[in-house]
C-alpha cells in the first residue's frame, strides 16, 4: 500500500486532526482528576481503588506504547491512529454508563490502550503527512503545544464539566471530539505497511517490562519509596528489560530496533525528555496540591489559575520552530530546561499567603515557555531522519519517555512532599507548604540535570538540523529509499 500526497486544502484538517488526536489523548491524563470526589459518592467507590480511575489509563498508555508504534510501523500509521481512536471512543462511551468501579476502571485502561495506538502513530504520521518544512514545523509545533496544554485543558474542562453536567461527560466529551477525529483522519496520508513480523517474544517481555515499570511507578506514588511491591516491581522490570534488550538484539523483527539507540543525540533526546518531563509535571501536580490544600481554591478557579501555563505553551510553541532555525537542538533544549528550572525554582519560595500575581503566575508563565521549547526541540531531534519503517516506534520511544517522565514526576514530587510534611517541625498548612518547597527544589534540579543531559548529548550544529528538510516519507512516484539516521538529529 502507497502514500497519496495530501491535498492543498486537507493540509489543514490534517494538522487539526494531529493536533486534536493528541490533545484529547493529554488531557484524560488530568480531566478524570477533578471529578473523582463525585465519582466516588456517586459509585460507592472504596479509597483503595480509587486512584485506580487515573492509573488505569496511565498504566495501560505508558505500558503499550511501544507496542502501539511498531504496530503502525508494520500495519499502517494511518490506520493505526483510526482503530486507537476508534478504542478510545468506545472506551469513553463505556466510563461515561458505568455503574460501578470496576467497569469504570476496565473502561480507564482500554482507553489507555486505544491512546497507546493513537499517540506514536499521531506524531510518526507528522512525518509523512507534511512534505513541506514550513507546514511540518508548524504540526511539529502544534503537536508539542498539545502536550502541555491537555494537561491544563483537562483541568479545566474537568472542573467546567463536572460543575455543571455531571462527573459523566469528562468521559461522554471524547465521543463527539473522537468522531471528528476519525472524520478528519480521512486526510491523512495512507503509508505504506512495511515488511517484518511482531515478534511476539520481543513484544511480550517489552510489554511486560514496561507495565512492571509503569505500575512500580504509581504505586510509589499512592503509598511512598518504602512500598517493597514497588520495589519488586523495579527489579522485574529490570529482569524483564534486559531479557528485551537481549532477544532485540538477535531478532529479525525486533519491536525496538536497537540501532536507533546507537546515535548519542537520538538517544539523549530520549533521557532528556525523561527529565524534562517529571520537572513540569511533578511542579504542575505540587502547586494544584498548594492551591486547593493551602489556598483553599475551589476545583474550577484551580483550573482558571494554571492558565498562565497555558499562555506560555503557546508562545513556546510560536517561538522553538524558528529558534531552532538559528540555534541549534542542544542549545534551544538546554534554555527550555534551564527556563523551567527557573520556574520551578521561583516557585519553591511559597509559603501560605503568597501573591498569585507576583509570584504564581509568572513562574507558572516561565516553567510552561521552557518546557515548550524543550520538547518540540527534543521531537525533532528524536523522530526527524528516521527511516520511515522506524518512524512510528521512534515516535513511541519519544511518547514513552514523556509518559514515564509524567508518572515519575507525579510520584517522586508527591512523595518528597509527603515525607517533608511527615517530619516537619512546623504544623498545619506550613508543613504542607514545607512538604512543597523542597519538593519543588527537587524538580528544579531534575530540570538542571536535563539541561546537562541536554548539552552533553545533542546536536551542536544548526546546518545539520536544517538540512533534515525531507522526512522519512514514503512516496508513491519514486522508490522508497531510507534515510540514515543522522548523526545530528
Amino acid at each position: 500500500m502507497t502514500s497519496t500526497k495530501t491535498p492543498p486544502r486537507g493540509g489543514l484538517i490534517s494538522l487539526l486532526v494531529i493536533a486534536t488526536a493528541q490533545l484529547m489523548l493529554v488531557l484524560d491524563d488530568s480531566i478524570v482528576n477533578i471529578a473523582l470526589p463525585s465519582i466516588q459518592q456517586e459509585l460507592d467507590v472504596a479509597p483503595v481503588h480509587l486512584p485506580w480511575v487515573v492509573n488505569g489509563y496511565i498504566l495501560a498508555f505508558g505500558a503499550l506504547l511501544l507496542l502501539g508504534g511498531r504496530i503502525g510501523d508494520l500495519w499502517g500509521r494511518k490506520r493505526t491512529l483510526q482503530v486507537g481512536i476508534a478504542v478510545f471512543v468506545v472506551a469513553s462511551l463505556v466510563g461515561g454508563f458505568g455503574i460501578s468501579s470496576e467497569m469504570l476502571i476496565t473502561a480507564r485502561a482500554v482507553q489507555g490502550i486505544g491512546a497507546a495506538m493513537a499517540a506514536p502513530n499521531a506524531l510518526a504520521l507528522i512525518a509523512t503527512t507534511f512534505s513541506e518544512r514550513s507546514m511540518r514545523d508548524k504540526a511539529l509545533s502544534l503537536y508539542g503545544a498539545m502536550s502541555g496544554l491537555g494537561i491544563v485543558v483537562g483541568l479545566l474542562l474537568g472542573g467546567v464539566l463536572t460543575d455543571l453536567l455531571g462527573w459523566r461527560w469528562v468521559f461522554f466529551i471524547n465521543v463527539p471530539i473522537g468522531l471528528l477525529v476519525l472524520w478528519g483522519s480521512r486526510t491523512l496520508v495512507t503509508s505504506e505497511r512495511h515488511t517484518g513480523r511482531l515478534g511476539m517474544i520481543g513484544a511480550a517481555l517489552g510489554t511486560a517490562g514496561m507495565v512492571s515499570l509503569v505500575y512500580a511507578i504509581t504505586r510509589f506514588g499512592e503509598n511512598g519509596f518504602a512500598d517493597p511491591i514497588a520495589h519488586a516491581l523495579i527489579g522485574a522490570a529490570a529482569v524483564l528489560l534486559v531479557a528485551f534488550v537481549l532477544t532485540q538484539r538477535s531478532s529479525r523483527s525486533p519491536l525496538v530496533p536497537l540501532e536507533l539507540f546507537t546515535d548519542r543525540r537520538r538517544a539523549g533526546a530520549y533521557l532528556t525528555m525523561l527529565g524534562l518531563a517529571i520537572g513540569p509535571m511533578g511542579t504542575f501536580y505540587v502547586i494544584t496540591l498548594y492551591l486547593q490544600d493551602v489556598r483553599g481554591f475551589g476545583p474550577l478557579i484551580t483550573g482558571l489559575s494554571w492558565l498562565p501555563f497555558a499562555v506560555g505553551i503557546v508562545l513556546g510553541a510560536g517561538i522553538a520552530p524558528k529558534v531552532l532555525l538559528r540555534i541549534a537542538p542542544r542549545w534551544v533544549t538546554a534554555l527550555g530546561a534551564l527556563l523551567s528550572a527557573g520556574g520551578a525554582l521561583w516557585f519553591s519560595f511559597i509559603d501560605t499567603q503568597s501573591d498569585y500575581w507576583l509570584h504564581l503566575a509568572p513562574a507558572m508563565l516561565i516553567v510552561a515557555l521552557g518546557f515548550a521549547l524543550g520538547v518540540i526541540a527534543l521531537t525533532k531531534a528524536a523522530v526527524y531522519s528516521v527511516d520511515a519503517d522506524k518512524a512510528g516506534i521512534a515516535s513511541a520511544l519519544l511518547n514513552s519517555a514523556q509518559q514515564i517522565g509524567v508518572a515519575l514526576g507525579l510520584a517522586v514530587l508527591a512523595g518528597v512532599a509527603a515525607t517533608v510534611t511527615a517530619g516537619a517541625a512546623s504544623t498545619g498548612q506550613q508543613a504542607l507548604v514545607d512538604g512543597y518547597s523542597t519538593a519543588l527544589l527537587v524538580g528544579a534540579g531534575v530540570l538542571l540535570a536535563a539541561a546537562v543531559l541536554a548539552v552533553l548529548t545533542l546536536s551542536s550544529k544548526v546546518s545539520d538540523q536544517a538540512r533534515s528538510d525531507e522526512p522519512a516519507t514514503e512516496s508513491a512516484h519514486r522508490p522508497r529509499v531510507p534515510v540514515r539516521a543522522s548523526r545530528d538529529a
